[in-house]
């Protein structure tokens, strides 16, 4: 087990926001967690993150529980977030967007990330202001591999992006996860979700639902109609 969440709860002032979340994510596996505005979705990374810790509950990376560290010691022990904002530095090029991210003892260097993203590497000294919506995805994903994670979590990284690029996006996660990295996909649009990961959440209210392989939800309509608003 690469990362497991047990019983989480994150309160938002008064209000109640995750219920007792149990999730978790092995070595090499996506898992998307899916649910309809306010349900909790970006409330439980934000909560691994420790950018909304939780009041109760446990995180535990690889055996160590992290549950109420900093953000910066999160990301230290293994643990990046890209955020839907994606949080490109616009004046700074692409290449220097990762290199100032870049750690040391890091297994990805600034090159190996270009040589992963060969379309972002022809955009290298581009400023981030300059990229579109899909390559600045491509770029938060890559500034997120410098820091040498096990586990990386995006936050609606297809939102706003055309679909010839949202495939982009999708080859992008499936080669991560072909390198051995765990991805945690908070994700609005069904498919894409189902086309990528081998497991999913759906929270509703601050709760799990559902868990279970993709295939599996794929065939319940029932299931994505009443807490997705969609139909597979």
């Amino acid at each position: 087990m690469q990362l497991e969440i047990k019983n989480l709860h994150t309160y938002y002032g008064l209000v109640h926001m995750l219920k007792g979340v149990n999730l978790s994510v092995n070595k090499g596996e996506i898992i998307s967690i899916l649910g309809r505005n306010g349900a909790g979705k970006t409330t439980t990374i934000k909560s691994i993150m420790g950018l909304a810790p939780p009041s109760e509950g446990n995180i535990i990376l690889k055996g160590s529980d992290i549950s109420y560290l900093e953000p910066h010691e999160i990301a230290k022990k293994g643990i990046s977030y890209v955020p839907a904002s994606r949080g490109i530095f616009s004046t700074l090029t692409a290449y220097e967007n990762i290199n100032i991210f870049h750690m040391k003892n890091s297994k990805w260097s600034v090159e190996s990330v270009f040589n992963l993203f060969p379309k972002l590497a022809k955009l290298k000294f581009r400023n981030g202001k300059s990229l579109s919506g899909g390559e600045q995805q491509m770029l938060a994903i890559g500034r997120s591999l410098v820091i040498n994670p096990s586990v990386i979590m995006l936050d609606e990284p297809s939102q706003g992006l055309a679909p010839m690029i949202v495939e982009d996006v999708k080859d992008m996660l499936l080669k991560l996860k072909n390198e051995g990295m765990s991805i945690i996909l908070v994700e609005q649009n069904l498919q894409t979700a189902l086309d990528v990961a081998d497991r999913v959440y759906i929270l509703d209210q601050g709760q799990v639902v559902f868990e279970g392989k993709s295939e599996q939800l794929s065939k319940n309509k029932e299931l994505t109609i009443k807490f997705l608003g969609v139909s597979t």
